[in-house]
């Protein structure tokens, strides 16, 4: 090979690398908001204080965005069946990106092969908490009606709105 060709393809190679490198330097990690234990305390508390005040004993408990328990309370006098279906509700409200009242509402119109969907669960009280658009949790309350259920959780995600941007 003459070396002018050597040379010429040398260079093309350092500059492909010098690119290829450039660029991979130029990629950032992603920022993103996390749910920490004081802030899910924080949303629980809130939960707890419209559950207190209707004299409701339930089940909070609150996920991080991959459906990992940060924080669960048992309120005295909660059946402990409750603690499952409040944990499944939040883990539903996070992976799914939405309340699972959704899935209550569309099973009770008739869309019962929504009941297939892994990890949905169609009951009300799982809600998404949700910042700078992106979930990073979840609150999911168990205990009493579903009704009643996702009235406790809005209480939770009404002042996680408050306190967690």
């Amino acid at each position: 090979m003459p070396i002018n060709s050597f040379i010429r393809r040398s260079t093309a190679i350092a500059i492909a690398a010098f690119v290829f490198a450039t660029a991979s330097w130029a990629a950032q990690l992603a920022t993103k908001k996390a749910l920490t234990l004081e802030i899910s305390k924080q949303v629980a508390a809130a939960a707890e204080a419209h559950a207190t005040k209707n004299k409701w004993n339930v089940v909070i408990a609150v996920v991080d965005d991959g459906g990992h328990l940060l924080y669960l309370e048992r309120m005295d006098g909660a059946q402990t069946g409750s603690i499952e279906v409040a944990l499944q509700k939040a883990k539903s409200a996070t992976s799914y990106k939405r309340p699972t009242k959704v899935f209550d509402a569309g099973v009770a119109g008739g869309r019962t092969a929504l009941v297939a969907l892994p990890g949905a669960i169609p009951f009300e009280g799982g809600i998404p908490l949700t910042a700078d658009g992106q979930v990073i949790g979840a609150i999911g309350v168990s205990g009493v009606t579903g009704a009643q259920d996702g009235m406790i959780a809005q209480a939770g995600v009404d002042a996680f709105g408050a306190i967690g941007k």
